[in-house]
């Protein structure tokens, strides 16, 4: 049998190095059941690690872009909004050496949650929810270097533009999405958009963001030039987590009632197949290439592998105790 390293002469240079650093990238994967954090090898397909966060539940992690490190906010035993233990801290991991390292220590119980790398000022910025902010740190010192203000109760998810200028926050309860200048640090409008929402995501032109009602099966388009809902997108079921391709021609959707993720043309706003996963989907994380999704199934503790060049189920990789959040760890 033929290894990877001699079908490699065959490669061009720039497609080697892709095929190298998806060799050695990583998918790191929140298991809230057991308050660890899997180190999984997607070429694989099996769990390396499941590091113990030290702590209470946490809910999603981000990999810094190196790849070299995970990022776990330590949210609390409770769902947003709901009664529990508030968590005060961020738990960071290093991946290859597979332990937690470091610990961000907020002043006070914030239940920190959404983490991303800001695209421009690579600061790494938390939802702090019960501070009704997104809380920037600098990653090198692990020291909390400023605040958005959200203007909004249970703001549980965000999005960031890709030009660093703007976050869009899903506040659950008030069903709203906050629009903030991030350099301005101030809230530039609300947008009602129901009862209760659920989770946000960002096209890459950055000209929509999308975000989950949780009272009807559909997804609302806000059109950011205008900042309002402009459209609604009807789906099968509830969904819940969302995540654009970054070659900007797909949205996908998970729908955890119905256990399948939806695929959204974003040029015409239409549900165009499904992918049926494991048992309650929640998140979504796209590969770099656009080639790959992995989605995280809480019920049947697992990631679902979809390929994205002919939308098939590829594989179920079992992790542990209800899987949630995810995120990509690039090769090096």
């Amino acid at each position: 049998m033929r290894s990877f390293l001699s079908a490699l002469p065959l490669l061009s240079l720039p497609l080697l190095s892709t095929a190298l650093a998806a060799q050695q990238a990583r998918l790191v994967v929140a298991e809230k059941g057991q308050q660890s954090l899997a180190i999984i090898d997607p070429a694989a397909g099996k769990v390396l690690a499941s590091v113990p966060e030290g702590g209470i539940t946490g809910h999603e992690v981000i990999a810094s872009p190196d790849g070299r490190l995970a990022y776990v906010p330590i949210y609390g035993n409770s769902g947003v909004g709901k009664p529990g233990t508030d968590g005060s801290t961020m738990a960071v991991i290093d991946i290859a050496a597979e332990k937690v390292i470091d610990t961000v220590a907020f002043p006070h119980p914030v239940r920190p949650h959404c983490t991303f790398f800001g695209p421009k000022d690579g600061l790494l910025y938390v939802s702090t929810e019960l501070d009704q902010s997104i809380t920037q740190i600098d990653p090198k010192t692990l020291k909390i270097v400023g605040t958005l203000p959200t203007g909004q109760p249970e703001s549980h998810m965000f999005a960031l533009s890709h030009d660093g200028r703007r976050a869009y926050t899903a506040n659950v309860g008030p069903g709203t999405v906050s629009v903030i200048d991030i350099q301005a640090r101030r809230v530039l409008k609300i947008i009602p958009v129901s009862a209760n929402t659920q989770r946000i995501a960002i096209s890459p032109d950055d000209h929509w963001v999308l975000t989950a009602d949780q009272t009807k099966p559909q997804l609302a388009v806000i059109d950011t030039t205008a900042e309002r809902v402009s459209r609604w997108i009807p789906l099968e079921g509830i969904a819940y987590g969302t995540a654009p391709t970054p070659n900007g021609r797909w949205l996908l959707v998970t729908l955890p009632d119905q256990n399948k993720i939806a695929v959204v043309d974003l040029k015409t706003m239409q549900v165009v197949r499904s992918v049926k996963v494991g048992d309650y989907p929640q998140e979504i994380v796209v590969r770099p290439d656009s080639a790959v999704a992995y989605v995280s199934c809480e019920k049947s503790n697992q990631v679902a592998e979809i390929n994205l060049e002919n939308w098939t189920l590829t594989r179920l990789i079992a992790t542990g105790k209800a899987t949630d959040g995810l995120a990509w760890a690039a090769g090096q």
